[in-house]
């Protein structure tokens, strides 16, 4: 039997069948599980097959995960040394970023979009909390649009006050499984009660049968969209730890550089201050945003000391 991985808590996990039975599961113990070098070896969206638990009448057995389509990790929050697999299977990627209470740095959104690249996974900024913002952060939000959307990104305003975007990021989402990621307080848990009133999400109250309390960074859950589609949502999130990438792959990963790196007099030229550099032309002339280059160079910085 097929089921898709809904809720992981790292040793159990919650799955759905194709006919929409839930199940607690259990990782089968003989399993093999070649290949796997994360934390969790079972993500919440993968695809696994199930058999009866002949010791408990309330689980299932998973004896298999099946291939995925794509996944996107980040640096384990316990240990720096290994990645922890955020999600698997998606469609797109979706940052709840805000400009105001609590702000989200663009060095935050610019670790996430490289995350997403990295991983072949489709991202779209929510800018949320929009009936707060004064003139400085309406400014800011202008600016922010044009940069992103120049690179082919989707931006979302959205108001949960005042409903503005809402309709607009209902239909994004619509037939989609969607990665939900942000910082704490960005609204997040606000958006998807908005959708599931009747569930209050609270962390707190997925740990009662698996025994396992939910207050880190490390879990996530899926839920089934009304009006089509799943989002995985994911607990505040305080850094975006980026895993498997090199320093000379990072332009790579920044669409408006990847456009001009074969333009570039040297082949491992990495934008700083090497001699016919294309992309740190393309800033001077305004054709790059500053702020992406300066993105791009403080995350090479962390690259360097080791320290993300």
């Amino acid at each position: 039997m097929q089921a898709t991985v809904y809720k992981s808590t790292g040793s159990w996990y919650i799955v759905q069948t194709s006919n929409g039975s839930t199940h607690n599961a259990r990782l089968k113990g003989v399993m093999k599980l070649d290949g796997i070098t994360s934390t969790n070896p079972i993500a919440v969206g993968d695809e696994v097959n199930v058999e009866e638990d002949t010791e408990s009448e309330k689980t299932v057995i998973i004896t298999k995960i099946l291939d995925r389509k794509n996944y996107i990790a980040r640096i384990s929050p316990h240990n720096k040394n290994q990645h922890h697999i955020v999600a698997a299977n998606l469609d797109q990627a979706l940052l709840f970023a805000t400009l105001k209470n609590p702000k989200t740095s663009a060095g935050f959104i610019d670790r996430f979009l490289v995350s997403s690249e990295a991983f072949h996974v489709p991202a779209i900024i929510v800018f949320n909390k929009t009936d707060l913002y004064k003139k400085k952060e309406q400014e800011q939000l202008q600016r922010m649009t044009e940069i992103y959307t120049s690179i082919g990104y989707k931006i979302i305003p959205l108001s949960m006050e005042t409903k503005e975007g809402l309709s607009n990021l209902q239909n994004t989402l619509k037939d989609k499984t969607t990665l939900l990621s942000g910082h704490s307080g960005v609204g997040k848990s606000t958006f998807i009660n908005n959708i599931f009133p009747e569930k209050n999400l609270r962390t707190q109250e997925v740990s009662d049968w698996s025994g396992k309390g939910l207050h880190t960074t490390t879990f996530a859950e899926m839920f089934n969209l009304p009006f089509g589609g799943k989002i995985i949502d994911t607990p505040g999130i305080r850094e975006f730890g980026l895993v498997d990438i090199e320093k000379t792959e990072l332009s790579h990963y920044f669409p408006e550089m990847r456009a001009l790196i074969h333009n570039c007099k040297f082949n491992n030229c990495m934008h700083l201050e090497e001699p016919g550099c294309a992309v740190t032309t393309a800033v001077k002339k305004g054709e790059v945003a500053v702020e992406r280059y300066i993105s791009y160079r403080n995350i090479l910085d962390t690259m360097e000391k080791k320290n993300y």
